[in-house]
């Protein structure tokens, strides 16, 4: 079934609305739109993603939760899912978005490192180290999961390690790698004095 030509004309609007930074008015006209089509996936993706740019996380979840209602197999629904309840410190709800988001693409980067945050966050530091490891395999450039990644040995006590993490962030993030110098130096290891 073909949509109504008035479904693309609100959605270049809410488009428009979203360019010149009225939010509030796309999320109104998206809305319109999944009054006639709620099992829409763009228009129920975009309002989560415009609710939590606009600090409304419930409703966001809300409309996440419907996403994956409507597609259970949309990984990247998972993850924004998981990225909102981490935001709101809902340490279970993000982990199990950001594992299913992982069961359904295990090449989603920011999936294994917001769930290695999650569990640093659970104090299982252990668990993180691996999720980190493959997070840095997928994105070896980015610096941030290299530094939480460092951080999370250092506090294992895996020292060496984490300065050698530091040396190779140096090469080609070397602000980045400076700021991980002095945190390096100003942890404390377990079975320090």
């Amino acid at each position: 079934m073909r949509a109504p030509a008035w479904k693309w004309w609100l959605e270049a609007t809410a488009s428009i609305a979203v360019v010149l930074g009225r939010k509030r008015r796309a999320v109104e006209i998206y809305e319109r739109i999944l009054a006639a089509f709620p099992r829409d996936e763009l228009a129920l993706s975009t309002v989560g993603n415009l609710r939590m740019e606009l600090g409304q996380p419930l409703e966001a979840i809300r409309a996440f939760e419907a996403l994956v209602a409507v597609n259970a197999r949309n990984a990247a629904a998972w993850f924004n899912l998981g990225y909102i309840h981490d935001q709101c410190e809902s340490n279970a709800e993000a982990e199990r978005s950001f594992r299913i988001a992982l069961d359904l693409d295990p090449n989603l980067d920011r999936a294994w490192y917001g769930l290695g945050l999650v569990l640093i966050r659970q104090q299982r530091v252990g668990e993180a180290v691996a999720a980190l490891e493959r997070n840095t395999e997928l994105q070896p450039f980015s610096p941030y999961g290299w530094y939480q990644l460092a951080m999370a040995q250092h506090h294992l006590g895996r020292s060496g390690e984490a300065w050698r993490i530091q040396a190779n962030l140096r090469r080609f993030e070397p602000r980045y790698a400076a700021t991980l110098e002095r945190d390096l130096a100003r942890a404390h290891t377990p079975g320090e004095g």
